[in-house]
């Protein structure tokens, strides 16, 4: 499975890890809220999350995905809710963290992006 930080050099991968917060989450915490302001994002290292729309699975995200960016790049209300499958180890970014990396590091940008861009789209077909 692809990791968010494929492709990131080792010093990119350092900066952006830096510019978050290592965090430890429990099973079935919500740390992202449906219809709530974009003010966090995480990279999951390890566990598995849901992601539920009305209340719905729409997928399901693990290490090396990221989640929350989504809202914060359009300048929108969540569009989801995450809930926490197993117990979390996840970087924490705030809207800040993740504005200053989008503004600073072009490659985080580009990344993001083109995340963002195809969960918009929806997998290939």
């Amino acid at each position: 499975m692809a990791s968010f930080f494929d492709s990131f050099t080792s010093q990119e991968i350092a900066r952006i890890s830096a510019r978050g917060r290592r965090v430890t989450l429990p099973q079935g915490w919500s740390p992202i809220w449906e219809d709530t302001p974009a003010d966090k994002a995480y990279i999951l290292l390890e566990g598995t999350v849901s992601v539920r729309r009305d209340g719905t699975e729409i997928a399901q995200l693990g290490p090396g995905d990221i989640v929350g960016e989504a809202a914060i790049v359009g300048h929108t209300l969540r569009t989801a809710s995450i809930v926490a499958l197993t117990p979390l180890v996840a970087i924490h970014f705030t809207d800040a963290d993740v504005n200053a990396l989008l503004t600073e590091l072009p490659s985080f940008r580009e990344k993001v992006t083109a995340v963002v861009e195809s969960r918009v789209t929806g997998p290939a077909s």
